[in-house]
């Protein structure tokens, strides 16, 4: 699978692995080193913490790697009145009749408890490419789905404050 990322998001990953690799790959092996002089291994729980952290930390470097090596780089080159990444959409629901505003981000931004909806979700894919007054079906699963209605439209940009997901 590919994620589509933009050149923002390249350089976010590209800066979170050269501090993991530059400045905390060298602390956490030496929090290895020091604690495994503790003794005893099998009961020797801060050895077996700084193993954790260090392989946590040497699994987020290669899956920022292998997201960066596999990266589809989109442009952000929509029509004024047409809704693309990094857009804010007012949205009514008709299912409970409410209304919610969204910012349509990378999958690698998305959060949607602060309303950065993913372009690749089922919402953030039927709405990429329609207009203010549209009345879009947003296909969740084979047999369930909702209507939305799109009721205002604020183009955005890359913001580059906005951060990338962490595991």
């Amino acid at each position: 699978m590919h994620d589509k990322l933009t050149e923002v998001d390249i350089k976010k990953m590209q800066e979170e692995i050269d501090y993991r690799v530059k400045e905390l790959r060298p602390k956490l092996l030496e929090e290895v080193k020091r604690t495994r002089e503790y003794g005893d291994l099998s009961e020797n729980a801060e050895y077996k913490e700084a193993k954790r952290e260090k392989n946590h930390n040497e699994s987020r470097i290669r899956y920022l790697k292998n997201m960066i090596e596999t990266a589809v780089i989109v442009k952000l080159d929509t029509g004024a009145d047409v809704i693309g990444l990094f857009d804010f959409v007012e949205l009514f629901y008709e299912m409970n009749g409410t209304t919610k505003k969204i910012q349509l981000v990378t999958t690698l931004r998305q959060d949607a408890t602060k309303g950065f909806i993913s372009g690749e979700s089922p919402l953030g894919k039927a709405l990429l490419g329609k207009k203010v007054g549209d009345r879009v079906c947003v296909t969740v699963s084979p047999d369930r789905s909702f209507y939305v209605q799109i009721k205002g439209h604020e183009k955005g940009s890359d913001n580059e404050s906005l951060p990338i997901s962490a595991f």
